[in-house]
């Protein structure tokens, strides 16, 4: 079975977003310092730009929660297509955890949004089969990382680790009780280590 990957920024307090996310600000405060080694700061090294490969690398199928496909909350009462334009990067199914229904919805470059009403497991379960050898990807945000990791389905885990303090905000490792992943890499720049752990054995 290909391999399930997940590659998260996180602040050197644990958070993967800031307080006070909204609309305009959907990593919340300062939560966009966590990606400025990706976001073409001055300066980023070459090891950012190995890590943004391994971020973009291409996957089968993505998990991710609703907070991180959009803004929208409750029922599904405007039209919304995703943060990322009419060609979103994933070029791959995404399964989008909800609790609204929603037909699917089909984007530029091959992406296309389903929408699982019935839990974690359910859009995993879909994703693994829909990617076939090509691996699935846990997209975020914290929420759905949290279940992942709870489910002990990751299999290799990238953190991009910023040198910033939030405060609070969103955590992936809230009510995680097990990290069965071992260090194998480590990559340094002045925006972040980047260290990828691997399922143990």
């Amino acid at each position: 079975m290909a391999d399930t990957t997940c590659h998260m920024s996180i602040s050197l307090d644990g958070f993967v977003a800031g307080p006070d996310q909204a609309r305009d600000n959907p990593l919340g405060t300062r939560g966009r310092d966590l990606h400025l080694w990706h976001l073409g700061d001055e300066r980023a090294n070459e090891a950012d730009a190995t890590a943004a490969s391994l971020l973009m690398r291409p996957r089968g199928a993505y998990v991710m929660g609703r907070n991180m496909y959009g803004p929208i909350r409750g029922d599904w009462d405007e039209d919304w297509s995703g943060w990322w334009g009419p060609e979103p990067p994933y070029h791959a199914p995404v399964f989008v955890l909800t609790h609204h229904p929603h037909e699917p919805i089909e984007m530029e470059g091959g992406t296309t949004f389903h929408f699982v009403t019935d839990g974690f497991d359910s859009a995993y379960a879909q994703a693994l089969e829909t990617a076939g050898d090509n691996g699935v990807d846990i997209a975020g945000g914290a929420s759905t990382v949290r279940q992942a990791l709870q489910a002990g389905v990751i299999d290799e885990l990238w953190l991009d680790i910023a040198p910033v303090l939030l405060g609070s905000g969103e955590g992936i490792f809230t009510d995680v009780t097990e990290f069965d992943l071992e260090p194998f890499e480590v990559l340094h720049s002045p925006l972040a280590t980047h260290i990828g752990y691997r399922r143990a054995g």
